[in-house]
């Protein structure tokens, strides 16, 4: 019997899962993170300016030397949710790793020429940031979501290293969020994934 009772908080974590409030903010926070995916070539475009930083470039792993002196920080790292990684853990994550990139563009921001769409994608974020704060609360952890994010203080001496921050946040940003979309599928209950699998 002891053995039962262990094992019976596992069913309620599912059975918040399925619930149709949970599934509504998951799907709101999906079409968010697709929102911010799509937006991130863009803002690229917009404000890096330096020929040599592509989006898409394999040559972007030579810049960890660059991201270290310039002291940009790591975002957790999402995973599925597992035995190993739970749902409280994962939607944590999300939320510290929205707040780190919102952060970092807040930062970058005012030292870049064209900074509509990079204010547009820190609004998304925010956006974000409240639907995962949701899904926290509904896990009984509660999540502040800054209005407006405290800078990360960067060394940024000269117009490069604000490229290379901006372009690297946005590079670090796509595969966060690339991630984020993987983690939200797996807490989906759509009828439309149910097909296909």
């Amino acid at each position: 019997m002891a053995g039962l009772a262990r094992s019976a908080p596992l069913p309620e974590k599912r059975t918040l899962v399925e619930e149709p409030e949970f599934q509504e903010i998951v799907q709101r926070s999906r079409g968010l993170t697709q929102k911010i995916l799509l937006s991130i070539p863009d803002t690229h475009k917009s404000c890096i300016h330096t020929g040599t930083l592509k989006l898409n470039s394999s040559e972007n792993a030579n810049l960890v030397i660059m991201a270290s002196n310039i002291g940009i920080p790591s975002a957790p790292v999402l995973k599925a949710v597992s035995e190993n990684f739970t749902l409280e853990t994962c939607l944590t994550q999300m939320s510290e790793g929205l707040q780190l990139y919102r952060a970092l563009l807040s930062s970058v921001s005012p030292r870049l020429e064209n900074r509509d769409t990079v204010t547009e994608l820190m609004a998304d974020i925010r956006d974000l940031s409240i639907q995962i704060s949701k899904l926290l609360k509904m896990v009984q952890i509660e999540v502040v979501v800054q209005p407006s994010p405290t800078p990360i203080a960067l060394r940024l001496p000269g117009e490069y290293e604000v490229q290379v921050a901006a372009h690297l946040t946005l590079v670090h940003l796509q595969a966060f969020g690339q991630d984020m979309v993987r983690c939200l599928r797996s807490l989906s209950q759509s009828s439309e994934e149910e097909t296909e699998s």
